[in-house]
């Protein structure tokens, strides 16, 4: 008993020491070449804009969090109310999912309009992020024609995390949901337009890896 205790004691100083010394490092902020094994995406995305670059957690990561760029209502402003500007997921590893360890991660995202201001970061209460769902306001005709709003996100877990973007349009469905975890992201993001219209995030596709 005595043998299997200081064992016991030497494995958990070992893993200590290995997490003491990841808190020190630094992440690379992406993995772009990263194998995924699927691809969520949403029906009521709108097709202004293009889509940018996918971007992805680092290798052995997972996205557990996200935060959101937002721009509130312009009151007093004819045209453009612009909400959903840019999505962050925000990437930690599997031990630390375990350990509820939210100090050392990495972020990631896809465009991102320049409006508007970054949300604070929600996690999981367990688990990681495996599936979404948009609030898309449809179009307006002239002047503000703001597409993507807010958006939900599910946990392995099994709850559910609300972003803290706007009220406007309507709730769509949710995607599918990943066998194992999100570990991606690509945004469709329209330009400034000058007056009037300057939608900026449109749709989002996820990726998910095991």
């Amino acid at each position: 008993m005595h043998h299997f205790l200081s064992m016991l004691f030497s494995l958990l100083v070992i893993i200590g020491l290995q997490v003491s010394v990841q808190a020190t490092e630094k992440r690379p902020e992406r993995s772009a070449n990263r194998h995924y094994k699927s691809e969520l995406t949403v029906t009521n995305g709108k097709t202004w804009g293009s889509w940018g670059h996918k971007e992805m957690c680092p290798s052995g990561t997972f996205a557990a969090g996200f935060s959101l760029k937002v721009e509130g209502p312009l009151y007093g402003q004819k045209y453009d109310n612009t909400a959903l500007n840019g999505i962050r997921l925000h990437c930690i590893t599997m031990i630390e999912s375990i350990l509820h360890s939210y100090h050392d991660y990495s972020t990631v995202r896809s465009e991102a309009g320049s409006w508007g201001r970054w949300t604070d970061i929600k996690w999981c209460p367990s688990g990681f992020l495996t599936a979404f769902v948009l609030r898309v306001e449809k179009s307006q005709g002239d002047g503000d024609d703001t597409a993507a709003n807010n958006i939900w996100f599910k946990c392995g877990g099994g709850s559910v995390l609300q972003g803290d973007g706007t009220h406007w349009g309507d709730w769509g469905d949710w995607s599918q949901t990943c066998q194992g975890a999100i570990c991606g992201i690509k945004t469709r993001l329209e330009e400034p337009q000058g007056t009037g219209d300057d939608t900026a995030l449109n749709d989002v596709r996820m990726y998910c890896c095991n």
